[in-house]
């Protein structure tokens, strides 16, 4: 736990921020983004997330597998029959005697091995693979939409760091000026040329500038923490942020054909009607019949005495076809429920479109205020220090009391932070509208950062324990009749410099 108690920050500093090149400071932008891409928590548990659903691709393959099983068995009876006189084999040596309240006993035991390959499974499996197929890809999906919540966050934090530091800056002027004014206008006081009434406004202005400071200070600390939070580490003395105009489109329609091709929320959408669709052909397939083949190994004879020799083997192959007939009504029943199922995924696509025009709609206008913003307070700001400096040089003379330099120092102090909250205020709105294009990730905002490839687990379940060489053509043949599913095109992020 690192304590700072300058900014009164208490975070928890990640030990595998040790392992991420680069300075112990995110001094860039680029720095945290990649920081914090490599060793976010909520954004590490997503990647988890997916591998674990990943093996949902392997399950589902398994329906087309052999299975192979051992049993073992024994048996023992006796037999008691009181009152009655019966002839029995009581010493074992196939001489039957005569004897009263029989007791026979025998023993038996069983090894076997058994052999089942599915042939065919009406669909069933072909069926179940691509609804986990689908499942994944929207599982890519959502892994994309964490990662840009996370690196969101991360900017803001950023840009809320450096809008502080700023604003603190600012205030630690504006105490300092009204520091100089105050003492000025004791001096003056001394000599009769203000009144104590001056004075008095000067205190006012200092103490008010103070009680400001202290706020900065504070909401600095609270930025500071919120950004090792979200980063790993404390920030350093953080550079400007780079712009993120390369990435912008020049207009709202280009900015809605990229959301429409690249947003996660609308791509998970579709994947997630791909599944339901799937599932519904599963349940269909329920009414088909199967195929299979079995065959068995087994071992029989005496349990007690166990001789090997007295043990006789019996192999056999069988072929069953099995066909369903009436399970009162469930399979009816499921088949609605699927049907019902995809209609909603179909209309969660729609829906997530509408969310999405409507958030990028509001990203747009909200982007193009602040810009505004930024050139009015700029304007501001340059007017504002033009007319502080002249009531000064105009108090000197005369012309100005100390309230007019007052209040043109409070009118300049108010721009400054104006500007510096527009321009905090446009980079998140750049960064809010990226993040509905689908381009807020690394691979776009640090291009030679290594990437998280989600692909790459899922490539090494293709052959794994219990993979079979004929599983693909019985896979082809079961998934005839299955819808398959279709990875959606979307915009590739730029490649990384070698």
């Amino acid at each position: 736990m690192l304590i700072s108690r300058r900014g009164g920050l208490l975070a928890a500093v990640s030990g595998a921020a040790a392992l991420v090149a680069g300075s112990a400071s995110a001094e860039t932008l680029a720095d945290a983004i990649a920081l914090a891409y490599q060793t976010n928590p909520t954004l590490q548990a997503q990647r988890a997330t997916l591998r674990q659903l990943d093996e949902s691709w392997v399950q589902a393959r398994a329906g087309y597998r052999p299975t192979l099983t051992a049993t073992a068995q024994g048996n023992y009876e006796q037999t008691r029959i009181n009152g009655r006189t019966t002839l029995a084999d009581t010493n074992g040596d196939g001489v039957k005697e005569v004897v009263s309240n029989a007791i026979t006993e025998t023993n038996s035991a069983t090894g076997a091995l058994t052999f089942s390959q599915p042939i065919w499974t009406g669909g069933r499996v072909g069926a179940a693979v691509s609804a986990a197929e689908a499942d994944i890809l929207a599982g890519r999906e959502n892994l994309r939409r964490t990662e840009a919540t996370v690196l969101g966050t991360v900017i803001q934090a950023y840009v809320d760091v450096r809008r502080d530091q700023e604003a603190l800056h600012i205030r630690e002027n504006n105490v300092a000026v009204l520091t100089r004014q105050l003492e000025e206008s004791k001096a003056r006081f001394d000599v009769g040329e203000i009144t104590r009434t001056d004075v008095a406004q000067s205190e006012a202005r200092l103490a008010a500038a103070q009680a400001q400071l202290q706020s900065s200070q504070a909401q600095l600390a609270i930025s500071r923490a919120a950004y090792a939070a979200v980063v790993g580490q404390n920030p350093g003395d953080l550079a400007p942020e780079p712009s993120l105009a390369s990435l912008l489109p020049n207009d709202p329609d280009a900015a809605f054909d990229l959301a429409e091709k690249n947003n996660p929320q609308i791509r998970a959408a579709e994947y997630a009607e791909q599944a339901s669709r799937a599932r519904l052909a599963s349940a269909r397939a329920e009414r088909m019949p199967t195929v299979s083949v079995q065959a068995k190994m087994a071992w029989v004879g005496a349990g007690d005495p166990f001789d090997t020799d007295r043990m006789y083997r019996d192999v056999t192959g069988a072929a069953a076809v099995t066909v369903p007939l009436f399970n009162g009504g469930l399979t009816t029943s499921r088949v609605r429920a699927a049907i019902e199922r995809n209609n909603a995924d179909r209309l969660s696509v729609e829906s997530a479109k509408r969310s999405v025009l409507q958030n990028l709609t509001n990203a747009w206008s909200t982007l193009l205020s602040t810009r505004a913003n930024i050139s009015s307070t700029d304007v501001q700001v340059k007017a504002a220090r033009i007319a502080a400096e002249g009531t000064r040089q105009e108090q000197q003379v005369g012309l100005r009391t100390t309230i007019d330099v007052l209040n043109a120092e409070q009118e300049l102090r108010s721009a400054e932070l104006s500007q510096v909250t527009a321009r905090h205020d446009e980079y998140i709105a750049a960064a809010n509208l990226l993040s509905q294009m689908g381009r807020l990730e690394a691979a776009y905002l640090v291009p030679n950062a290594p990437r998280y490839d989600p692909k790459a687990n899922f490539g090494k379940l293709r052959i794994t324990w219990g993979w079979t060489p004929w599983e693909e053509p019985i896979a082809i043949v079961d998934g005839v009749l299955t819808p398959k599913t279709k990875e959606l095109p979307r915009e590739q992020p730029p490649a990384a410099a070698k």
